[in-house]
């Protein structure tokens, strides 16, 4: 099947009205893209990370396909949305992870029990999940730039697009974003900055 964008927009707004055909015929034009969106999102987490790329993939899909009446403007805005479905969900894993470390409901293991221990840049992705939060308070379509481009990893063309802005305009906000993160990264995790 073809995989123009404007297939891509039919077909998702065939399965928004309830087309399960389409869930079927989409699946294949998308899976590529979104697994390379998981893949590399996925290659600036920890190297033992349990998540992998065809789950982070999966549940993102399942996430966006069961919106019922969305109206999917193009393939772009598709994919910006996959992005910050694929960020939630690795926010959300890492604080399950963080509360885990920290007790939770987990049977204790002595020191002579366990075999590996490693760096855990968990800590990381809560912390910039944070000063994205603070961010999105100061400057939402900077904040939502980063989000594209950090954790969507969409190019500064495919975040024009999806945001109906210029390119210009993406890289100067996404340069003044990121120095803006730096600091307020820094000032807020001073021991780890």
């Amino acid at each position: 099947m073809d995989a123009s964008p404007e297939t891509v927009t039919a077909l998702l707004n065939r399965l928004a009205e309830g087309d399960q055909t389409a869930a079927a015929q989409l699946a294949p034009l998308i899976y590529e893209e979104l697994r390379r969106l998981a893949v590399g999102r996925l290659r600036r987490e920890r190297p033992d990370h349990t998540l992998q790329a065809t789950a982070l993939v999966n549940e993102a899909y399942i996430k966006l396909t069961a919106q019922r009446g969305a109206k999917w403007q193009n393939r772009a805005q598709f994919f910006a949305l996959a992005s910050q479905a694929m960020r939630r969900i690795l926010v959300d894993y890492a604080r399950t992870q963080h509360r885990v470390r920290r007790g939770g409901k987990q049977k204790k293991i002595s020191l002579e029990e366990i075999c590996v221990v490693s760096p855990e840049p968990s800590d990381e992705l809560l912390a910039v999940d944070e000063s994205l939060a603070h961010l999105q308070r100061l400057d939402p379509r900077q904040a939502r730039i980063v989000e594209l481009r950090y954790f969507g990893g969409l190019t500064v063309d495919e975040t024009a697009e999806a945001l109906g802005i210029s390119a210009k305009t993406v890289t100067r906000e996404w340069n003044i974003a990121r120095a803006w993160l730096y600091g307020d990264l820094k000032e807020h995790n001073a021991d780890s900055a």
